[in-house]
């Protein structure tokens, strides 16, 4: 069942627009958003999220605009857009005492649960994470109340190659659980790994957006890796 829907969404900027994306999220799949840098994967993130204002177009979730129905969508939605910025200096504690205020649905058990997988220490501050475990860190705040959907622009960066294939674990327990996982990311391998659908993205445009075992028979030539098929088709030598 599609729960995410983005239907021709525009934003544009002075050197860059985004051409009426459209694609859909399905509960208990896991989409891999792909694209070289600079090719729309954060802005069409967050204007999902409307942390950016879209030109036109619409954005809904569970069968509900997002315009009008904001706050109530994003209580049961789950997002990452990058590091932990705020309250640098407050412990982790602290951090997470103020943050499950805004979600009836926090979990406690399972804020528990990825606190102890991610070995975060909640007397630390953010300002004394690395740079990874500050990934950790906002994933943690992310899946700790009860998400339906999940939203992250590169999760996997930053992190090392185990802590890598432990989220990629995490991410398959929540399909099994019914949860919809949308994730950017330029590690193709990752995408491999664990992907039931591709949205790849070129230019502002949507390429392609369909499950991963299509997009390799479409796209891809005898013997290719799915990294391959990506250098390949970013080196122009494609036909959409």
């Amino acid at each position: 069942m599609i729960i995410v829907k983005v239907q021709d969404l525009v934003k544009r900027y002075p050197s860059f627009e985004l051409k009426r994306i459209t694609f859909g999220l399905e509960s208990g799949r896991i989409t891999g958003f792909i694209g070289r840098n600079g090719s729309g994967k954060t802005t069409t993130i967050k204007s999902m999220l409307n942390l950016v204002h879209s030109d036109s177009g619409m954005i809904s979730f569970f069968d509900e605009p997002l315009a009008g129905h904001e706050s109530d969508i994003k209580k049961r939605i789950g997002y990452s857009t990058g590091t932990v910025s705020w309250y640098p200096r407050k412990k982790i504690r602290d951090i997470v005492d103020i943050v499950k205020r805004f979600y009836d649905t926090w979990d406690e058990a399972a804020y528990r649960k990825y606190l102890n997988l991610f070995s975060i220490d909640e007397m630390k501050t953010p300002l004394e994470l690395s740079e990874g475990m500050k990934v950790k860190l906002n994933l943690l705040l992310a899946l700790s109340h009860r998400s339906e959907v999940l939203i992250l622009d590169e999760p996997t960066s930053g992190l090392d190659p185990f802590s890598r294939n432990e989220l990629l674990g995490i991410f398959s327990e929540l399909r099994n659980e019914g949860v919809a996982v949308f994730f950017s990311t330029h590690i193709i391998s990752d995408i491999e790994k664990c992907a039931d659908d591709i949205v790849y993205i070129s230019e502002g445009r949507i390429i392609a957006a369909m499950p991963k075992a299509d997009f390799i028979g479409h796209f891809s030539e005898a013997g290719e890796s799915l990294e391959d098929t990506m250098l390949r088709m970013e080196g122009g030598a494609f036909h959409a």
